[in-house]
């Protein structure tokens, strides 16, 4: 549903006017609401676990959709791009430390597997948008609101689970607070290194999702639908790479994972501008597959140098993530705006280069 926002960019800039600026500030209005309460959220969940939270995010994205098919004006869009982005920062954290609790011990094939699920339906999203909201209009987003139902069963459920756990069962021996690897010094310059390449990652991803399908249109001449599913496409490839990056983390160590898929996207982002379009969507295809393996051994990386406080970490991430992705297409919107689509490509290929940072993480439990 979230993934819907941004697939209907074109249709929203046709139907309202919209500049790549406007565009830029409803990503921005939905990942600074995401992003600013997130952390917040996080800190108190950490104290007072909410089991019932994940059925309360997906609430307030059933309003975001509504109003996303009704709202008559920009302004009605904004909102409903905020309401969305609430509902996300309500359900992160705690759903991470329910992935944590039913991962058996498999912490970066639980987180992965986790996250792969909102991936899959970021991939799935650009098809939604061209096989049945462009052609029954925008009022039709409103019937995904429907899914939201089933969902909030569903984490009901989820929820009821939660509260068995000894997380909630005060019979339960309590468990004595678990030191860090590392000293408070280091713990805080490795999480700084940590949300550097975050910066990088996210930014990169955000000129995907806010204007890929504006790049192709406007260089190859592509129809709106089928800027969509080259879209899918790399959307596709990041699912598959979240998949792959956890296990593989648990496997031969986080650092290789986050160091490797960050710096290991630059030969081919510096390419990308200049390729035609076969090239665009195979390297297009590459840097999501490479790219999206390194969140989620980021995540464990972090939740492992701050231990007992998954809700806060994963506030702290997911949020910043969110974040720098809004500020990062608002940013690249005035951007495309003053020079040209195209320069926004030629800007972000480099990037990549800030996955040097990884070089500077400690080495905790690289072998495993």
């Amino acid at each position: 549903m979230q993934s819907l926002l941004p697939s209907i960019y074109p249709m929203l800039k046709l139907t309202f006017g919209l500049s790549f600026r406007q565009i830029g500030l409803i990503t921005l209005v939905n990942q600074i609401t995401a992003s600013l309460l997130q952390p917040v959220i996080g800190v108190y969940t950490d104290r007072r676990p909410q089991p019932h939270s994940l059925a309360t995010g997906m609430g307030f994205t059933l309003v975001g959709m509504l109003l996303l098919g009704f709202g008559p004006r920009f302004e009605a869009v904004l909102g409903a791009a905020a309401l969305i982005g609430l509902g996300s920062a309500v359900f992160h954290p705690e759903s991470s430390r329910i992935a944590r609790l039913a991962s058996g011990g498999r912490h970066g094939l639980a987180q992965a597997f986790f996250q792969v699920g909102g991936n899959l339906g970021s991939a799935i999203g650009p098809l939604l948008a061209a096989f049945f909201v462009l052609p029954y209009g925008r009022r039709s987003i409103a019937w995904f609101a429907l899914t939201a139902l089933v969902g909030i069963a569903f984490l009901w459920n989820v929820g009821n689970w939660y509260k068995q756990t000894a997380v909630f069962n005060p019979a339960s021996p309590s468990q004595p607070a678990v030191a860090g690897p590392l000293p408070r010094r280091q713990t805080r310059a490795a999480l700084a290194l940590l949300l550097g390449l975050i910066f990088s990652k996210y930014i990169y991803l955000a000129s995907f999702g806010s204007y890929y399908t504006f790049y192709l249109i406007s260089r190859f001449n592509l129809s709106v639908r089928s800027a969509q599913i080259h879209l899918f496409l790399f959307l596709g490839a990041v699912a598959a790479g979240t998949i792959f990056g956890g296990p593989i983390g648990d496997r031969f160590g986080r650092r290789r994972v986050i160091l490797w898929s960050i710096l290991g996207v630059l030969p081919f982002s510096l390419a990308l501008p200049y390729v035609g379009l076969f090239w665009t969507r195979a390297l297009s295809i590459v840097i999501g597959l490479i790219l999206a393996s390194a969140f989620s051994a980021i995540i464990v990386y972090a939740q492992e140098l701050v231990p007992g406080r998954v809700g806060t970490v994963s506030g702290l991430f997911f949020g910043f993530a969110f974040g720098i992705a809004g500020i990062g297409a608002a940013v690249l919107g005035e951007l495309a705006d003053r020079t040209s689509i195209t320069t926004v490509y030629l800007v972000c290929s480099y990037l990549p280069i800030i996955g040097v940072l990884g070089f500077w993480l400690p080495k905790i439990g690289d072998r495993r």
